[in-house]
């Protein structure tokens, strides 16, 4: 039986959508894996939910009908597209000592602000459910998913729509979704098994900060030696948008040494972000003529008490929307 909701009169339409708009931008975003896009698309479903609510006729909640606006925008967007990257995703580990093959032609994946996606709730269930289902490997996983089993999945197994919600907010069978669903699983665990969404990592613990205040310190006094002790074995560096990646803590530490412009302490300043659900930092390069200016945002993965991921995106246009400025220059850092 379909559940009529009264719409509501004489309420002004940005009222009434406004309070959907961070999490429709993470739909978006885990959608199209960019930020960039992501923000785009939200403001395309604004545009078209405003123009056609005139013929809203409240068979759905207000929510849901945004959701398959956006959905549907999302899905219009990725015609024709490729998927977004990480250097992982495209070819073997790099030597620390070769050389770096930057693709800047290549639309790689993005990290996206905690701010903006509703990772920093008060409401402790929402920040563990948006932080689990934003971070960095999910997003990067998700990217394998043709679209449409993208949005079945994160439908489906992030937003717990149900199986007859999707089918009308895709126009689909009930039977098709389930079957997308579950080839959507099946894909989404061959290549990335622990990547699924589902929340289960808790805040960073006191040593885990503790592992972070070492980790900022060894940049900032370029200390490359002990960067070695803070990753796992098998831990990855990647950089988009080169295709440059290195494996391993000691390759990792081999690389930066090679691969990175300072040359003493002081020439690096790490000043802490949040991105994606996770720890995140702006790096700071000093020029020649002193001044510290935008070099590239790191998001950090923890195994335990180490490191096992870093992705340093060299995009500076992401110092912005993380509230970063493009230069630094004091007053003094910013303390966790």
């Amino acid at each position: 039986m379909t559940v009529v909701v009264e719409k509501p009169v004489g309420e002004d339409f940005t009222s009434l959508a406004d309070p959907y708009r961070r999490e429709l931008l993470a739909h978006c975003y885990r959608m199209l894996g960019s930020v960039h896009d992501a923000e785009d698309l939200v403001q395309e479903t604004y545009l078209r939910a405003w123009r056609a609510y005139d013929r809203f006729e409240g068979r759905s909640s207000l929510r849901t009908w945004l959701y398959r606006i956006a959905t549907t925008a999302c899905l219009t967007a990725l015609e024709g597209r490729g998927r977004r990257p990480m250097p992982t995703g495209l070819g073997g580990p790099s030597e620390p000592d070769g050389a770096l093959v930057e693709r800047a032609e290549v639309p790689w994946l993005e990290p996206v602000p905690d701010a903006l996606v509703g990772a920093d709730d008060a409401d402790p269930a929402a920040v563990v459910t948006s932080r689990e289902s934003i971070k960095l490997a999910f997003i990067a996983a998700l990217q394998h998913l043709p679209p449409r089993q993208r949005a079945v999945l994160i439908l489906r197994d992030v937003l717990r729509f149900r199986a007859a919600e999707v089918a009308e907010t895709l126009d689909l069978s009930t039977a098709a979704v389930n079957s997308l669903l579950q080839r959507a699983r099946t894909q989404l665990s061959q290549v990335a098994p622990d990547a699924d969404g589902a929340p289960s990592t808790p805040a960073l613990t006191a040593e885990q900060h503790d592992q972070l205040d070492r980790y900022v310190a060894a940049f900032e006094t370029y200390d490359i030696k002990a960067l070695v002790d803070l990753f796992t074995a098998e831990a990855v560096w990647e950089m988009p948008p080169f295709l440059t990646w290195f494996h391993g803590a000691e390759n990792i530490a081999r690389g930066i040494a090679d691969k990175c412009p300072a040359s003493g302490p002081g020439d690096q300043l790490m000043v802490p972000a949040a991105a994606n659900g996770q720890p995140a930092y702006g790096l700071y390069m000093r020029g020649s003529d002193g001044v510290h200016r935008a070099f590239h945002v790191q998001v950090l993965t923890f195994e335990g008490l180490r490191l096992r991921h870093v992705g340093a995106f060299f995009d500076t246009r992401l110092f912005p929307l993380f509230g970063l400025p493009m230069v630094y220059s004091g007053p003094a850092k910013p303390t966790r």
